[in-house]
């Protein structure tokens, strides 16, 4: 089994065509200066290359700087207007509010009613349920203020 060789024992040897050795034997440039040329070749190619995508990337820049200006400007327009108009709501409220600070005079019946309440609850101070009378009439005269407001407000 092991005694015979699988490969062949005769050499192989290349045989290029005598075209491409008189063609490779009469040009004047050598390995060195092949390479130097391509080199050269590549590196023109990486820097237009460069230039290109330097131009596309400086083109881009722009034009987001100029989207980013005009939606600042609107955005500015807008809170001007807002601002105005908020400041305006603001004013009207203050002024609403002013308006019901003012503390007005509770007509007779209900402030006498209250009166009573207070001067009732003082006698009976451990007998508050006592008072039942008194506090009965006050919610009645607190219904008739309310009633009151209403029908101002309604009509």
């Amino acid at each position: 089994m092991g005694s015979s060789t699988s490969k062949p024992s005769t050499p192989l040897v290349w045989k290029a065509s005598s075209d491409l050795v008189d063609t490779l034997e009469a040009s004047p440039e050598t390995n060195a200066s092949r390479q130097q040329n391509i080199e050269l070749e590549i590196q023109a190619r990486v820097a237009a290359e460069l230039k290109r995508l330097q131009a596309s990337e400086s083109a881009a820049l722009k034009e987001a700087q100029e989207k980013i200006s005009a939606a600042q400007e609107s955005n500015s327009k807008q809170d001007g207007l807002s601002r105005q108009s908020v400041s305006k709501e603001v004013e009207a409220l203050r002024a609403k509010l002013e308006e019901r600070r003012k503390v007005r005079v509770l007509p007779d019946g209900v402030e006498s009613a209250r009166n009573e309440v207070v001067r009732c609850l003082r006698e009976n101070d451990r007998r508050p349920l006592d008072c039942w009378r008194e506090v009965e009439q006050f919610k009645e005269e607190v219904r008739r203020l309310e009633k009151g407001w209403v029908d101002k407000v309604v009509n």
